[in-house]
């Protein structure tokens, strides 16, 4: 016997799509979202990347999910960097431009300076297929001097 269908998952509508919502307390996402830094700051992008959905997910805040979707293609765009894979790193910068400019708007920037990583993404872009690795440049994803 069951007690009925079951919950169907949460959602969130971000960017006029139902996204996936797994709430998850504030604490948590600081902490998720503190690992996934420091994995990124070790050149680990695939733990980065993995390390910060939870943070994602949990939260239904449009402008911290923009930021760590952000945060997310970012570090994808280093995954794919690091496979050779110039069209994956491009679109993927493009994708995290999007988000951290709509996290930009929203205002919030979880401490990171916003700003300055849309300018280095734009940089990257500009550069086009052709120029230097991602990954063998310095990390692109700073702290504000707050």
């Amino acid at each position: 016997m069951t007690d009925g269908p079951a919950a169907a998952p949460a959602t969130v509508l971000q960017g006029g799509r139902a996204k996936a919502y797994r709430p998850l307390p504030a604490p948590d996402r600081a902490a998720a979202f503190e690992a996934g830094l420091a994995a990124y700051d070790r050149g680990d992008f695939f733990l980065a990347h993995e390390l910060l959905e939870p943070a994602w997910m949990g939260t239904a805040d449009l402008g911290e999910r923009e930021l760590y979707q952000g945060l997310i293609k970012v570090a994808a765009a280093y995954v794919h960097d690091v496979r050779g894979n110039p069209l994956g790193t491009a679109k993927n910068l493009q994708g995290a431009r999007a988000h951290l400019a709509e996290a930009r708007a929203r205002g919030f920037d979880g401490g990171l300076d916003v700003d300055d990583l849309i300018a280095r993404i734009d940089e990257r872009l500009s550069a086009g297929t052709d120029a230097a690795g991602l990954a063998a440049e310095p990390p692109i994803v700073r702290r504000t001097s707050r």
